[in-house]
């Protein structure tokens, strides 16, 4: 399949990373699907891409913390009959201090939203298909205690238990006691670890469906959200992300920053 038959969807790309990582897909040929929640923002996102590029760039509003926008975006793609090859979830948030209203708003976009809104897009992805995950190393388990890093590595976990473990993080900090629970003090880096997680333990089922499914670290990157200090440019994150987006071996359920795999 040439790269013009091919269609890759990019959440939260009006701006840093993601609007780096689709306008280098777009550069190499592929159709793509801009998403964001800023209708005016994303759309001038998708038109100044096309211009630059000479591609196939459209805009699509999505809100990932929004199941009834997830589901207004998979029924315009069915009903247009639209086949994604490839899928970045891209989309994260941060929020200024640390409280239950923090935690659940932080882990309903960066990792509950994340995995509806793959749920939601499955069927649209064939086979040979590709899905990253956008995550951070700042969800490396050794930001946690040994007795919950044994609890995220168990190989016996399943989607069920990480979201009780994830609900137990909330719990945790609504009864302030997540330091003495072994948490972090980060519901950033809560929710990159159990998204690492959920890769870990759903590669092999979608391996079976001959779709490839891993979890990349842009770095520490320079953009609104990294800020001017960062040591990375946006064109080095968006590489990281491009390099497990077009990737072409059987290679899944990894963690992966610049193509090297990073310990979970």
């Amino acid at each position: 399949m040439s790269s013009n038959d091919r269609l890759a969807l990019v959440t939260g790309a009006n701006r840093g990373i993601g609007l780096e990582t689709a306008r280098e897909l777009a550069e190499k040929g592929l159709q793509v699907v801009l998403t964001a929640r800023n209708e005016a923002k994303g759309t001038d996102a998708a038109e100044r891409i096309a211009k630059e590029t000479g591609g196939s760039v459209s805009f699509r509003r999505l809100d990932i913390a929004d199941g009834s926008s997830i589901d207004a975006l998979r029924d315009a793609m069915q009903k247009a009959g639209t086949r994604i090859d490839i899928l970045v979830n891209n989309a994260a948030t941060t929020m200024d201090g640390f409280n239950e209203a923090v935690a659940r708003g932080t882990l309903d976009t960066n990792f509950y939203g994340s995995i509806r809104l793959t749920d939601a897009l499955l069927p649209l992805i064939p086979e040979g298909g590709t899905i990253v995950m956008v995550t951070s190393s700042a969800g490396q388990l050794s930001i946690m205690s040994g007795e919950l890093r044994k609890r995220f590595l168990d190989a016996s976990l399943k989607r069920e238990g990480l979201f009780e473990l994830v609900e137990s993080f909330v719990d945790s900090v609504r009864r302030g006691t997540h330091s003495r629970d072994g948490w972090p003090t980060s519901a950033y880096g809560v929710s990159k670890a159990a998204l690492n997680a959920y890769v870990r333990i759903t590669a092999p089922e979608l391996s079976s469906r001959g779709i490839r499914l891993n979890a990349v670290d842009p770095g520490w990157v320079r953009s609104d959200m990294g800020g001017a200090g960062a040591p990375r440019s946006l064109a080095q994150g968006a590489g990281s992300v491009l390099w497990a987006a077009l990737l072409e071996d059987g290679q899944s359920g990894g963690f992966f920053r610049d193509g090297r795999q990073l310990p979970w």
